[in-house]
């Protein structure tokens, strides 16, 4: 398995796929010329299961303090989201506190936004039957039974697969895309 998901590692996982009428691959040749014009992307997304201040930096910023890096893991799937295309023009890492986006970046048809560089394609299965949620209410759940039903991404831990568990052996999901997630981390954005 990829370095990215060895045991105690941090991962955000996120399905991803067509946002606000824009392709997979679009939105990924754009994340990339905003990485090499601002040092960082914006990467926008929707739902409270990761939500930015109760969930996203206080996870991050636990793995930091413990020397670990957080990588978005996103599995590429087919998906028709039409949100308004209109670009946010504010974040805020608290949603008090507002400032300009910079003119670079842009994020359309979100609330969120994770902050990200070192965003590149990593093919490889991620078994969610080794992984618990690290933070909320259902911290310390398996990651295979946290997502399921509308339920499409969350802040992981991998952890060592127990030997004397049989139901260990629940499902994976392909990662096609990595990033690894920058101080802030999580922002609100606005338009």
């Amino acid at each position: 398995m990829t370095d990215v998901a060895r045991s105690g590692a941090g991962v955000l996982f996120m399905k991803v796929g067509t946002h606000a009428n824009e392709p997979l691959e679009a939105i990924i040749a754009r994340k990339r010329a905003e990485i090499d014009d601002a040092g960082f992307a914006l990467w926008g997304y929707g739902g409270n299961t990761c939500h930015p201040t109760t969930m996203v930096q206080p996870f991050a910023r636990d793995f930091e303090r413990r020397g670990g890096t957080i990588y978005l893991c996103m599995q590429p799937m087919v998906s028709n989201h039409f949100a308004v295309t209109e670009r946010a023009v504010e974040y805020s890492t608290d949603g008090v506190d507002w400032e300009a986006i910079p003119l670079p970046i842009n994020v359309v048809g979100s609330r969120y936004a994770l902050a990200i560089n070192d965003l590149h394609e990593e093919a490889f299965d991620l078994p969610l039957a080794h992984t618990r949620v690290a933070v909320g209410n259902s911290m310390g759940r398996r990651g295979d039974k946290y997502i399921a039903g509308r339920v499409d991404k969350a802040c992981l831990e991998v952890i060592e697969p127990s030997s004397d568990d049989p139901s260990n052996d629940g499902r994976s999901v392909e990662i096609g895309l990595v990033a690894r997630l920058v101080d802030p981390y999580a922002v609100f954005v606005r338009n």
